[in-house]
Formats: structure tokens, sequence, C-alpha cells
């Protein structure tokens, strides 16, 4: 198993984040609330090992920012990683 407490916090951060911009929409990912990804990711970093206002962790912040620049970063590519098989991986 890889990370199952980090990634079910991670989720936390998503309900909880839907819940606070949208509490009568289905949880869903806001893009238009979510621009400044990598500055809000150095500010948690910066804050690491502590919990936020909210009671959340600014690590489990930290990973969520840093999954919705990747999502980003991969959504803009060229090059999708479906197009390519790494070694081993088959």
């Amino acid at each position: 198993k890889y990370f199952p407490d980090a990634l079910c916090e991670v989720a936390r951060v998503s309900y909880i984040g839907s819940q606070q911009h949208h509490p009568d929409e289905e949880m869903h990912w806001d893009r238009e609330k979510s621009s400044d990804d990598l500055d809000a990711l150095m500010r948690h970093l910066m804050e690491n090992g502590m919990h936020d206002i909210d009671g959340i962790r600014h690590s489990a912040k930290l990973c969520w920012r840093s999954l919705a620049h990747l999502q980003k970063e991969i959504e803009g590519d060229k090059f999708h990683s479906s197009d390519h098989i790494i070694a081993g991986t088959e």
C-alpha cells in the first residue's frame, strides 16, 4: 500500500474545500478558486508540521496543491503518459 493515511487526508482536503466554496453543490474541483497552486504550495511548505486555522494540516494542503498543479501540467502537456509505457509497468 502506498500512503493510505496521507491519501485519505488529501481527499479530506478536497471535501472540506468543496464544502467551503460550494456547500450546496456536489463535491468538485473549482479551478477558478485554484489558480495560485505553486504560491499556495510554498506557503503551506513553510508551515509544514502545523495545522492551518481550519484544523487541516498544512502538509495535506501542500500535497493537494501539488496534485492540482500536476493535473494541470499533465493536461497541458503534449506528451501524454498513456502514449509511452515505462519499462516494467506494462
